[in-house]
């Protein structure tokens, strides 16, 4: 294997581990808080979840890809253990805004690392499909054995458990990542450009819109099996049929994206579409009152996840500046936290005001915009793209 090769395996070795999604919840339920402790604890950790992407996407261009990833990941292997042994809600708020903020953090930084180490699109698109199979196969084994384990041992144990694999995975990092001369640095002010990115933000409008279909697998989907008087278990048989989705269809479908990724143009049409069928996928939702048909709901809207993922991170590569990669991503990957906080409000309320029909035509009516937002972007980057053609003939 060529020396790029095995930088592109680090790359998506190093993508691969994350902070595992946190049991928070299960473990303010067990310090008997009361409501509003909760919500300010889960909203610290919200919060914290959407600046560390922007954060972790400054410094990454700032300071370098290698030591932000290192740092994060150690700040999480420190982190994690503090919200396990917390016990005030003082100490908590802190846990819980330290752990967000690096929940996600290798997103922004291992986006902007393939796109220094990978010079085509098509290999960019092939390590970014893997790189989400691998994550959705690793969330589903870590919740089927956190899940089996978190009576016997302990939830504060499992934050433990966390720790300790954050902390071997900044030592992975530090082994496989480039070191920071291989990659841009980010010259002073150029940042700035990323915030006032039409090009960007409408990538980010519409992410947003196509997201909150997938983050309602999360929040919206218990809520409805809730009501329909299904136990907790039917939502894991709908987790592990998402899970299973993912497997299967994931290499049926890398290597079509890979092959779009030839084109020159980014893939709008691809990323138009993938709103349209999260929409109708989860929006189908609505209409089960089953633990199958909210299986096949949830194992419906994984092409468009899939699709969505690779096509929204194509875009981002072509419209980055290799100076403010980490940025872009960072800014862009908000997207999935925004989505997280949207897509239960929106599902609450449309379950309060008109059940489980209006819960599937807001799902299918989201997904529809985001898909709608496209367009603009779509005229804006040929619009863009002639501009440039003009500038260097």
């Amino acid at each position: 294997m060529t020396r790029q090769g095995l930088n592109g395996l680090g790359v998506v070795l190093a993508g691969c581990a994350k902070p595992g999604r946190v049991d928070l919840p299960y473990r303010l339920d067990e310090l008997h808080l009361d409501t509003a402790v909760v919500s300010t604890v889960l909203a610290l950790w919200g919060a914290g979840w959407f600046i560390g992407q922007v954060l972790c996407g400054w410094l990454a261009d700032r300071v370098g890809r290698r030591a932000t990833l290192v740092g994060a990941m150690t700040v999480a292997a420190v982190g994690f253990p503090f919200l396990a042994e917390a016990r005030t809600p003082q100490s908590l708020g802190v846990a819980a805004v330290m752990s967000g903020l690096v929940y996600d953090a290798p997103r922004p930084i291992v986006a902007a690392l393939v796109a220094d180490t990978v010079p085509d699109e098509p290999g960019r698109a092939r390590i970014t499909g893997w790189r989400h199979f691998a994550v959705n196969l690793g969330a589903a084994t870590t919740g089927l054995v956190g899940g089996a384990l978190a009576e016997p041992v302990g939830i504060p144990v499992l934050f433990w458990c966390n720790a300790v694999v954050c902390g071997a995975f900044a030592v992975v990092a530090l082994r496989v990542v480039p070191p920071p001369s291989s990659g841009p640095s980010l010259r002073h002010g150029t940042h700035r450009q990323a915030f006032t990115d039409p090009l960007l933000w409408l990538l980010w409008l519409a992410s947003l819109l196509i997201l909150i279909p997938v983050a309602a697998l999360f929040s919206v989907l218990p809520m409805m099996m809730a009501q329909d008087n299904l136990p907790p278990t039917a939502y894991g048989w709908t987790q592990a049929a998402s899970a299973a989705a993912v497997i299967v269809l994931s290499p049926l479908l890398n290597p079509l994206l890979v092959r779009r990724a030839r084109h020159p143009t980014p893939m709008v049409g691809l990323l138009s579409t993938s709103g349209i069928i999260l929409g109708a996928g989860m929006g189908s939702a609505g209409l089960a009152s089953s633990t199958v048909g909210y299986g096949v709901a949830a194992a419906l809207a994984v092409p468009g996840e899939i699709i969505a993922f690779v096509a929204a991170t194509d875009i981002l590569n072509r419209i980055a500046p290799q100076q403010s990669r980490g940025v872009y991503a960072g800014i862009w990957g908000t997207t999935l936290a925004g989505a997280v906080v949207c897509a239960p409000a929106l599902g609450g309320w449309a379950l309060a005001l008109g059940g489980h029909h209006l819960v599937a035509l807001i799902t299918f009516m989201t997904g529809l915009l985001g898909a709608a937002f496209c367009l603009p972007l779509a005229v804006l980057l040929q619009s863009s793209a002639r501009a440039s053609a003009r500038q260097s003939s």
